[in-house]
């Protein structure tokens, strides 16, 4: 089965095996690219890489709004549950979190994590297993360049990357070059650019030797494989 991939913007995405939905880092009020609104985003599951309010974004009113279940590091949980919804499963680098699609493990990202203020527990990246569509998909979140990527792509085998190439606090197009053809996955799809004047406008000098690059634009919706 195929599995339908939509970009939010920035790094936000809905992933759809065709009976679940996930919803990652949908941050969409106050982002000016994006072309959804968080009343048009429906899934079952929210999962977050980190606590930063671009990622973060409008996870509350989606995950309320769809009884969804947010996964997320353990104190991303507790402030979701703080704010009245109960529905979470929380884990935290090394580990995995099951659901009905498969599962989300979470892999280390050098980073930060706060929210107005608060510290959010350990920034991470995403490996989402569909098992019906027979995809995983590697979510880098936010983070530098780190030679355990290789790991990553060894032991996860992920057919698609998401990956933050924006500079400033992510790598730069050149550096997030290289952390894919570390994990070598088929499908490079870059994000975290454009969005804001402080990080990188274009995907210039983004160019994987290992991988297929897909640009998408917000709002796009595409299926895997194609």
């Amino acid at each position: 089965m195929p599995l339908n991939i939509t970009f939010l913007g920035h790094s936000g995405f809905v992933f759809d095996d065709g009976q679940h939905r996930v919803a990652v880092d949908p941050f969409l009020t106050g982002n000016p690219l994006a072309k959804h609104t968080p009343d048009q985003v429906q899934c079952q599951y929210v999962a977050l890489s980190h606590g930063h309010g671009d990622h973060f974004g409008d996870t509350l009113p989606i995950a309320r709004a769809n009884d969804a279940t947010v996964i997320a590091a353990h104190e991303v949980c507790e402030y979701v549950n703080e704010q009245g919804h109960a529905r979470t499963d929380p884990g935290n680098p090394g580990g995995r979190v099951y659901t009905d699609f498969g599962y989300v493990a979470f892999t280390p990202a050098f980073h930060s994590s706060s929210y107005e203020g608060r510290y959010m527990g350990q920034p991470c990246g995403l490996i989402l297993n569909f098992e019906r569509a027979r995809v995983k998909v590697y979510h880098t979140g936010d983070t530098a360049l780190f030679s355990d990527m290789k790991l990553i792509g060894e032991i996860a085998q992920p057919d698609v990357m998401c990956v933050c190439i924006g500079d400033r606090f992510t790598m730069t197009p050149q550096l997030a070059s290289r952390a894919v053809d570390f994990v070598q996955p088929k499908v490079a799809i870059p994000m975290h650019y454009k969005t804001f004047p402080v990080i990188a406008q274009s995907a210039e000098g983004f160019e994987p030797t290992s991988a297929t690059v897909r640009e998408m634009e917000p709002g796009e919706a595409w299926v895997y494989p194609d």
